[in-house]
């Protein structure tokens, strides 16, 4: 399987106080105003209004609108990360299945913006456009980010998001994150991932009937494997 790659490449990486938090101010804005509006209406002019900052911060940050959601997705990952891992680290009686997919459903029900970019990208055909513009040397602002994981739209794919559960699951359980476990993480995100976009179609907070449902079959698949 493919390495977890590093995070999205900024224009410019903070090297100082401010300078972070400003940025995190402009992901934050861009976070709400993805709940508010959704992505076809996401403009950097937008965000950085919303973040209190000229838009000439945004842009010595980021290239386009889709380099800012990609750099949001990972910050959700490394979150959600962080999440799961202090809950493994707390012991607690929950199964550990039980609390991956809790902390997933927690953040998909209340974190701005997650419902639209959690750990990746959505497409859109203002991308798809813009792309063709850029290739034709067009000075295009907004357009795909062009992510490090090797799929131009900046989207971080399952196989990622994949590799990072494993990896927690092998350092709680104390093994090796081998290829066998790689696969059926993988296997159980790529349904998992399916099964709750349906269930989210509506919105928050989800067809509770279908979370139940998806909630068996990780149970089913990956409890024989995570009790060895």
């Amino acid at each position: 399987m493919d390495p977890v790659p590093e995070p999205p490449p900024l224009r410019r990486t903070p090297v100082q106080r401010r300078s972070a938090e400003r940025l995190s101010r402009i992901l934050d804005a861009c976070a709400e105003l993805l709940e508010e509006a959704g992505y076809e209406e996401l403009s950097t002019r937008d965000v950085a209004v919303r973040a209190g900052v000229p838009i000439g911060s945004v842009y010595r940050f980021f290239s386009n609108k889709r380099a800012m959601a990609a750099a949001l997705a990972h910050r959700n990952l490394d979150r959600y990360a962080e999440r799961v891992a202090a809950r493994l680290a707390a012991r607690e009686p929950a199964p550990v299945v039980d609390v991956v997919l809790d902390e997933y459903l927690a953040m998909k029900r209340t974190v701005p913006g997650f419902a639209l970019v959690d750990f990746g990208v959505p497409a859109s055909a203002e991308d798809a456009g813009e792309e063709a513009g850029e290739r034709a040397g067009e000075d295009v602002r907004e357009g795909p980010g062009g992510g490090p994981d090797g799929d131009a739209s900046g989207h971080l794919v399952n196989h990622v998001v994949a590799d990072r559960i494993c990896g927690l699951l092998a350092a709680h359980l104390g093994r090796t994150a081998d290829d066998a476990l790689r696969r059926k993480v993988l296997v159980a995100v790529e349904a998992t991932d399916a099964l709750l976009q349906l269930a989210f179609r509506a919105g928050p907070p989800g067809d509770l009937e279908l979370i139940a449902e998806t909630r068996a079959l990780l149970h089913a698949y990956l409890a024989p494997v995570l009790a060895r």
